[in-house]
């Protein structure tokens, strides 16, 4: 199942709305294929685990382990369950049962129906923290959220500006940019607040990283942002514009368009406010080892007593809700 979590992993950038999911087939204790689902639309993991085994006529006497329950119905591609099957595979080690509706335990019934040996619950806890942003969309049917700065040492965010061609204070290190472009990549959706998209004109796309462009979502109550900004001129990426505060319908209309997942990178009003209301789940702050005196005061957030991570000097808190 370890092997399983491995391969789900590789799929982060290209299969979401979908879960992420590996599948290792065993006989004899040894491994003889394994897949995952590699994009939104493809093939799942079952379907290229199976494709990978040399001998088919070794699947009857086979194990498989899959991190989560197999489909039972037919999406962008047939039920899985049915193509176990159909190859007549006498054990399923399943990792999680699914939460969709339309899975929710038919997978698992439908392989013991068939005569299958079926186990759940492996590794449970790692398959769910794989998959946290698919769970969270089916389970509490919103995005994912986490919250995302850098700060000076001394408490700050930016200096205190009040147009857009005074210079935006640089606080994150090559290294650290380069990571926060690693977290647009494995997302859905990216968001800002007015203020943030007015003073810094930030395009909010993928660049220093591989990967597809996030949906950016920009709150904007009394459409005072230009439209010749970055958000409306770089035509590579989708910008949605809310015209309201109220964070539970931003999160409700987020869910509706299946985005199961969100970074907030500011700025302080917003952050403030959604920490204010307590629905996040996770935060990801960098603090510089550099000083202003004054400026825009960061989001007040307990952090963790020590850091994840140093990088070349900058202090990483990466935490948890709960």
């Amino acid at each position: 199942m370890k092997r399983c979590l491995q391969l789900a992993q590789l799929g982060i950038e290209d299969v979401a709305p979908n879960p992420m999911v590996g599948a290792v087939v065993v006989h004899n204790g040894q491994i003889i294929g394994e897949g995952y689902h590699r994009r939104y639309g493809e093939a799942h993991a079952e379907v290229n685990a199976i494709a990978s085994v040399e001998n088919k006529a070794l699947l009857k006497e086979s194990t498989i382990y899959v991190s989560l329950e197999p489909c039972s119905h037919y999406g962008k591609t047939p039920p899985c369950a049915d193509l176990l099957i159909k190859h007549r595979i006498p054990r399923v080690v399943v990792g999680l049962q699914d939460p969709n509706p339309l899975v929710g335990g038919q997978g698992i019934e439908r392989l013991r129906n068939a005569g299958a040996e079926v186990v759940v619950g492996v590794l449970e806890q790692e398959c769910r923290e794989v998959n946290k942003r698919f769970l969270c969309l089916q389970e509490k049917h919103r995005p994912y959220v986490i919250l995302k700065w850098a700060q000076t040492a001394d408490g700050f965010i930016d200096r205190l500006r009040t147009s857009a061609d005074e210079p935006v204070l640089v606080i994150s290190n090559p290294i650290t940019k380069q990571l926060v472009h690693k977290m647009r990549a494995e997302n859905m959706a990216i968001m800002v607040g007015t203020n943030t998209a007015i003073l810094d004109n930030p395009s909010l796309r993928t660049t220093r990283w591989t990967g597809r462009n996030p949906l950016r979502v920009v709150i904007d109550k009394h459409d005072r942002i230009p439209r010749t900004n970055k958000l409306f001129t770089t035509s590579d990426a989708e910008t949605l514009v809310l015209h309201t505060y109220d964070w539970q319908e931003i999160l409700h209309t987020l869910a509706e368009r299946k985005i199961h997942s969100l970074i907030v990178e500011g700025g302080q009003t917003l952050l403030n406010s959604i920490i204010a209301d307590g629905t996040w789940d996770e935060a990801h702050v960098e603090i510089a080892p550099l000083e202003i005196g004054k400026g825009v005061e960061a989001p007040k957030i307990n952090l963790p007593q020590n850091p994840t991570a140093n990088i070349l000097g900058h202090q990483i808190y990466s935490f948890k809700k709960h």
